[in-house]
């Protein structure tokens, strides 16, 4: 059984892509997620996109093979709260 990755991103106006914010496998990505619940943080479950991002470090700016995806899920979160964003 593989553990569970959870990752982090932050896309601040003003800059060129999203970036890992924080990141973890296992026992750090349950925390992570339960954090995230209690702030009421929005999870998207994407394990593609997880894998290939949780080969990055904190701080680093997402890859280009996966603005597509993340490009997606970020328009999706802004549809969610009504472009308040």
């Amino acid at each position: 059984m593989e553990k569970q990755t959870a990752i982090a991103l932050s896309y601040p106006e003003g800059f060129p892509a999203p970036f890992i914010v924080a990141k973890g496998k296992g026992y750090i990505a349950e925390k992570m997620l339960e954090i995230a619940e209690q702030n009421k943080v929005p999870v998207i479950k994407e394990e593609l996109a997880a894998n290939v991002l949780s080969l990055y470090d904190i701080g680093d700016y997402i890859p280009a093979e996966t603005y597509e995806v993340i490009a997606g899920i970020f328009a999706f979160l802004y549809r969610m709260n009504d472009g308040k964003n």
